[in-house]
């Protein structure tokens, strides 16, 4: 069951409905958030917020009011008792509504979908993931935008893909839904900010690793380099720090779980509680 804060109501989300002439609909215009909750309190709820903000800014939607609400709503859908479950996946849309006056979008709506997420196993976290090499690239890729129709179709039909890792010129950016980070000489490498989405867990991870003496190196790692890499992993909101284990046909380390992914998933669980604040 999952339920959704629309027209400043909830309601099973089975039962909300946008008007089919939305410009999210008609014309993929529209943006979102993914956040996530521990035991119903929000995971990094500002920074979210500010990202989702940055995302309608940069297509020209008109906010007007909209984020204090998205935030009332947020915060009043997890103290329901209809909440689906105290950790759940948290998703603020906000649409390009009916209008486009030349390029802008002054009367959009919006609505939060409140979800139960996929529990990630301790096996899955032990073996890690496969990522399928794509040379395409985010479009517009300080925006969270709900077009991800390149990226999904970059791995259709492979089952045992996770999903596909952005390469455009044989430089490794992120990928359709996470952060890309590799270890390599003593150093974990990430694209930077401006050539990849803002990654809220990839910069709370950053943050946590340079406190404990890891070095950092933002730039684009190279897809030839996979091959001596000691590690990979990926960072998101539901699976915090998840180790790739293969890229393609390239067998990435040991295959399995590294010390760096599985230090870095122990330091940002006993930190995770420095971002549970509703401000």
């Amino acid at each position: 069951m999952s339920i959704c804060y629309f027209n400043g109501k909830f309601r099973p989300t089975s039962e909300t409905a946008l008007p089919v002439t939305d410009l999210i609909i008609a014309r993929g215009i529209g943006v979102f958030d993914s956040l996530r909750s521990y035991e119903h309190k929000p995971f990094a709820l500002r920074e979210h917020l500010d990202r989702l903000r940055t995302s309608a800014e940069g297509i020209n939607i008109r906010l007007g009011g909209i984020m204090e609400e998205i935030k009332g709503a947020i915060i009043a859908g997890l103290r329901r008792d209809d909440c689906p479950v105290a950790e759940c996946v948290i998703k603020p849309f906000i649409t390009g509504g009916d209008v486009n006056d030349f390029g802008t979008f002054p009367n959009p709506r919006f609505f939060v979908i409140f979800e139960e997420g996929i529990p990630v196993s301790d096996a899955e976290y032990k073996n890690g993931v496969t990522l399928s090499p794509s040379n395409e690239h985010r479009p517009f890729p300080m925006v969270k935008s709900v077009n991800y129709l390149v990226g999904i179709m970059q791995s259709a039909e492979q089952s045992d893909v996770l999903e596909c890792l952005y390469c455009p010129d044989g430089e490794i950016t992120e990928t359709l839904r996470a952060s890309f980070f590799m270890c390599k000489d003593g150093k974990i490498i990430t694209a930077p900010v401006g050539r990849v989405l803002n990654g809220i867990t990839r910069k709370i991870i950053l943050e946590i690793a340079r406190e404990n003496g890891f070095k950092i190196e933002e730039r684009a790692p190279k897809l030839s380099e996979l091959a001596d890499a000691d590690e990979t992993f990926i960072t998101s909101t539901w699976k915090e720090v998840m180790p790739v284990t293969r890229v393609g046909d390239i067998k990435i380390g040991s295959g399995k779980q590294g010390p760096v992914a599985a230090h870095l998933l122990k330091l940002f669980r006993e930190n995770k509680h420095r971002w549970l604040r509703q401000e």
